[in-house]
């Protein structure tokens, strides 16, 4: 089957609340200008939620530290998306951290901190590492995990929501095959698309037989839905960089080449 590429560019994407909800399988009756604090296990039973009013503010918030701006949705993820922040995480924590913490207490003990390069070097790295491990902190602590396998509605499973795996096909006959995962997860070499896309919102509430307009850069695009279904999206794990100074202990030899 060949395999049509969409050059994208994120554009407006709208309230995020509303869309959230759209995400979670949720019928939405939005005002405009508002906040969606309902319980998402709503969107495995079809409830139709009204968002409570609370104004937002044009310009996100950014937490003390000053990485990131505060979270207003909630991050839809798949499991297997989850884990590999956590994977990453622990790893981070646990392995790499400490192992480069021994690095810059070495490079220390050589003298002329100012000057050394080992010493400098691990502490960049260890400014790094602690944002890395803030940043997934957070992400995780967000996590709303949706299933896809998740038994849904007759209805719901006919639909695209999060989580669903479309196939649609272009003006031109060309077909594809895409899945809507979280933004942690975004995967274009797999067809793995974050729910906040321009696509993933053209496909959003659509069924077998629909036709929706995508309107990328420059251009409209006007695909025909042929199928949605619900099944298991395979993420790919976490795997540990070849540069990580933890890795850098565990390679075949280095304990013989040491001794």
């Amino acid at each position: 089957m060949p395999s049509g590429r969409l050059h994208l560019r994120v554009g407006d994407w709208g309230e995020p609340n509303t869309l959230g909800a759209v995400a979670a399988g949720l019928s939405v009756n939005t005002p405009p200008r508002c906040d969606l604090r309902s319980d998402f296990s709503s969107h495995v039973s079809g409830a139709s939620v009204i968002p409570s009013m609370s104004r937002m503010s044009r310009a996100p918030k950014k937490d003390s530290d000053g990485d990131a701006p505060i979270a207003r949705v909630k991050n839809y993820i798949t499991p297997s998306g989850l884990q590999r922040l956590k994977d990453e995480h622990g790893f981070l924590l646990t392995r790499e951290r400490p192992a480069v913490t021994k690095v810059v207490a070495w490079a220390a003990s050589n003298g002329d901190r100012s000057e050394n390069a080992d010493y400098q070097y691990g502490k960049r790295r260890l400014r790094q590492i602690d944002k890395r491990i803030r940043f997934l902190t957070k992400r995780i602590d967000a996590a709303e995990v949706v299933d896809p396998e998740t038994p849904r509605p007759a209805k719901a499973a006919t639909r695209v929501f999060f989580g669903a795996t479309v196939r649609y096909v272009n003006a031109a006959g060309t077909e594809r095959v895409v899945s809507i995962v979280g933004t942690d997860e975004l995967d274009l070499d797999r067809d793995h698309l974050s729910w906040v896309s321009p696509l993933a919102r053209a496909l959003m509430k659509s069924g077998p037989g629909d036709r929706v307009v995508l309107h990328a850069p420059g251009s409209t695009e006007r695909l025909l839905i042929l199928e949605v279904r619900y099944e298991r999206i395979p993420v790919a794990p976490f795997r540990v960089p070849a540069g990580a100074e933890a890795a850098a202990k565990e390679r075949p030899g280095i304990e013989d080449e040491e001794q």
